[in-house]
């Protein structure tokens, strides 16, 4: 009843609050268990329409974060035992009503890409595609852009600079000053960008919105992503098999709802359920505790709460608000909550609400490079120094 109440106050202020969604920080590393499975730990999602063709959808995945340029050709490869998911909702609910499934094929050498076999939305519909090679060289490679003429989706796989931004540290100590009952903004002051610096592996994918918005009339659609993996074995002579079904490991919608609310015991709990489950109130007691630990009060309980409980963790965008701009996008009426771009500062939106709506930000107000203004959008990957440049790169 208590969380039926905080539901119900949720409804009268997500029509008047600009936030209906929550963030806290990426998703990468959010588990204990895809903590030790780099292939199938995601990052972040993304979901925008094209600021060049607002008729396209592009969604956003990244996973396998922290890559240091120096390793960029051995920590790049795509793991053929892990399928990346796209959950694709266009009625409301919390059900996924449409899949895109991407797979790769076995990497067989440094210097070759790898084939991707993209499947959906359709039951038939399936295409297959490079990835781009990364390279250890000053400059990065140009993206490789796939278009299925059949379907009319866009495909890129591979190393970029990783979008997000946000400084982790600071957020743990103002989190860790407010449990001791003497919240200390503070410490935001420093304004580092814990991810500047880093790379990370992304699908990138640009559907026609007719595609997967069910109803010709329907406006909204929601998107939320997933990893699955495969056992794998050693058979003879060495050949690496895998078989049987994929089991999913890692998921993510709204910028992590599982980092920020979900007790860190139910957090591999939380990453292998499903969009259903959050609809039937699985974790919604957790996510009230949370922030009721945290001070939120009721009021913004019931904002944040509602957005991982009531139709699932999905990032929802209005098919029927323009986006427009450079790097992806940057008008006012797209921004966050109404999906996600690249550009989207959720972390300073997350904690006013935190701070019961008493601006708050963490200083970290853009990523370290600028994004492309044509898919995939995403900025090339940060290559290894010439000898002799001294940089700040990395701001831990």
């Amino acid at each position: 009843m208590r969380m039926l109440k905080l539901l119900a106050v949720a409804g009268l202020f997500l029509g008047t609050y600009s936030l209906c969604g929550t963030a806290r920080a990426a998703d990468h590393g959010d588990g204990p268990n895809v903590a030790g499975d780099q292939a199938a730990d995601l990052g972040d999602l993304y979901l925008f329409l094209d600021p060049n063709d607002n008729t396209k959808v592009v969604m956003v995945m990244t996973f396998r974060g922290f890559i240091v340029p120096g390793e960029a050709v051995n920590f790049t490869s795509f793991d053929p035992n892990v399928l990346y998911r796209f959950q694709i909702e266009n009625t409301g609910d919390a059900r996924p009503d449409a899949l895109i499934d991407v797979t790769f094929d076995a990497r067989t050498a440094a210097s070759a890409p790898q084939n991707a076999t993209i499947k959906g939305p359709g039951k038939h519909q399936t295409f297959t595609a490079p990835t781009t090679v990364a390279n250890l060289s000053g400059t990065a490679a140009d993206p490789t852009v796939t278009t299925d003429p059949a379907s009319g989706i866009s495909f890129f796989a591979g190393e970029v600079d990783d979008p997000f931004f946000f400084d982790i540290p600071a957020f743990g100590r103002f989190i860790a000053s407010v449990r001791a009952g003497t919240p200390d903004p503070t410490v935001f002051t420093r304004g580092r960008d814990t991810f500047a610096g880093y790379n990370i592996q992304t699908i990138v994918l640009s559907v026609p919105r007719d595609l997967i918005r069910g109803d010709i009339t329907n406006t909204k659609i929601g998107v939320s992503g997933a990893s699955l993996r495969r056992t794998q074995s050693v058979g003879k002579h060495g050949v690496i098999k895998h078989s049987g079904k994929y089991r999913q490991l890692d998921r993510e919608g709204v910028p992590a709802v599982n980092v920020a609310l979900i007790p860190f015991a139910r957090k591999d709990e939380y990453n292998n359920a499903t969009t259903i489950d959050d609809s039937k109130n699985l974790f919604a007691n957790d996510i009230v505790a949370t922030l009721q630990a945290l001070g939120t009060d009721v009021q913004h309980i019931a904002t944040l709460a509602s957005v991982a409980v009531t139709t699932g963790d999905y990032l929802r965008v209005d098919l029927a608000v323009a986006n427009s701009g450079a790097g992806g996008g940057n008008n006012a009426e797209a921004a966050f909550p109404n999906g996600r771009r690249l550009q989207d500062d959720v972390i300073d939106t997350i904690l006013t609400i935190i701070a019961n709506g008493t601006t708050l930000g963490d200083n970290v107000t853009a990523n370290d490079v600028a994004f492309r203004d044509v898919f995939p959008f995403l900025a090339a990957p940060h290559q290894p120094r010439d000898p002799g440049v001294v940089d700040d790169n990395t701001r831990n």
